[in-house]
């Protein structure tokens, strides 16, 4: 199974200067508890958006940059190539940024969103999720506190 994972405004922001825009611990928390032990695929810009790579996970890197050869990662450069990788039998997600969430919804099962409830300025944006493909199967809403500045909803989309 394809998996998108995304935190989104809610005009679809993703981030601005190859960072979020936001911080919710609770997201990240699930975030990991949702790929850890799995496939990840992401742009090159989404993974040097990282200290280090991500803990417990196989990272797939799509890149043009032909010399682009971070240890510990799997280098593609096109998103057929990186599903390919990937075993069949399991799930597998891709973490973004905007680019590869574009390249990659034909291709995706489900999507996980974490909606943050506020508009943003930003330079990266998820795709529009299309209601006559694809379906809200949970939806669950959680309020601001002293750690989330945010109210969020945690959305599992399936294609219909």
């Amino acid at each position: 199974m394809i998996v998108m994972i995304a935190a989104v405004a809610e005009n679809n922001a993703l981030g601005k200067n190859n960072e979020l825009v936001w911080h919710l611990p609770n997201d990240f928390k699930r975030f990991k508890t949702l790929t850890s032990g799995h496939y990840i695929i992401m742009g090159r810009k989404t993974f040097e958006s990282f200290p280090k790579p991500l803990p417990n996970r196989t990272h797939i890197v799509i890149s043009r940059q032909e010399e682009y050869q971070p240890e510990g990662c799997i280098i593609v450069d096109s998103i057929e190539k990186a599903l390919d990788i990937c075993p069949r039998n399991e799930t597998t997600y891709i973490i973004g940024g905007g680019e590869i969430y574009n390249l990659g919804l034909p291709f995706t099962d489900k999507i996980e969103i974490t909606r943050v409830h506020n508009s943003f300025e930003a330079d990266a944006f998820f795709p529009e999720i299309d209601l006559e493909e694809w379906e809200i199967i949970e939806s669950v809403f959680n309020t601001k506190d002293e750690k989330h500045l945010y109210d969020y909803t945690y959305q599992t989309f399936s294609r219909k």
